[in-house]
């Protein structure tokens, strides 16, 4: 039948164990610092039989040099990053399109007006950039971090030092799970997690505590963890799948540095 091939950069490996141990496995691409599988744990056993990743075996540098030898003109174009799909146009032109941007004030953990945000939608949990906060009176020089959003009062909350305990999580809860496999590995399972994209694996212990909901607590804290993203789990090079992070408990205060 037919197939579709794409160019993310992951590999699918079959499995022709017999019974539940058949299937198909999603495996992260060979160049590591390309590895895309964390954007692809919702797919499943239908679309990973249907599906080719044809350079996922192959480094970033290699699919070069052959697309150089194919004559195509993009075998030197600069790598892609952000969201990709959009074109050259401003990253907060194309969000304000589709939702309503409102502006509102930069406040402290401890409720002091700073400074104003753009609009909460263009802020990421961590960011130093792009906040437009000069010396403060009152405070040491140096840069600040967004440590929170509050949607409700249009209110983005900052901090300094870029692993202040308002920044560190020890755990969270993710829900809206998604098993490759189509089932569930044994849990209480130990692995590995990612919370965004392009970090080190982190070790963790994942336990479900609800129904489709998940308690991942990591050995370490983890900085600038967002309710909202994906937290994809992994036993060494096999992506088990994901969940929606919805909520962090934050790190003891002993934790920063």
């Amino acid at each position: 039948g037919d197939i579709i091939a794409t160019g993310h950069y992951a590999q699918i490996k079959s499995i022709n164990g017999g019974g539940e141990n058949h299937g198909f496995q999603l495996v992260r691409g060979k160049d590591r610092n390309k590895d895309q599988s964390y954007f692809l744990y919702t797919v499943g056993q239908p679309q990973l039989e249907k599906t080719i990743f044809p350079i996922g075996g192959l480094e970033k540098t290699t699919v070069r040099d052959l697309a150089k030898a194919a004559g195509l003109a993009v075998h030197k174009k600069k790598d892609s990053t952000g969201i990709c799909f959009i074109g050259e146009r401003k990253f907060r032109q194309f969000l304000s399109e589709y939702i309503s941007i409102k502006p509102g004030k930069i406040k402290t953990l401890a409720g002091e007006t700073i400074g104003q945000h753009e609009g909460t939608a263009f802020y990421t949990i961590g960011q130093r950039e792009g906040l437009g906060i000069g010396g403060v009176k009152g405070y040491p020089q140096g840069p600040w971090f967004v440590a929170a959003k509050d949607q409700h009062k249009n209110e983005l909350y900052v901090t300094q030092g870029h692993q202040h305990p308002a920044l560190m999580s020890i755990s969270l809860r993710a829900e809206n799970i998604h098993w490759i496999a189509g089932r569930a590995p044994q849990l209480p399972l130990r692995c590995t997690a990612l919370t965004r994209y392009r970090q080190k694996d982190e070790p963790c212990e994942v336990t479900l505590v609800g129904e489709d909901v998940l308690d991942i607590r990591f050995t370490r804290p983890q900085r600038a963890v967002t309710p909202g993203q994906s937290v994809v789990f992994y036993l060494n090079e096999v992506c088990l799948g994901g969940a929606i992070i919805d909520s962090t408990e934050k790190a003891p205060g002993e934790h920063a540095t």
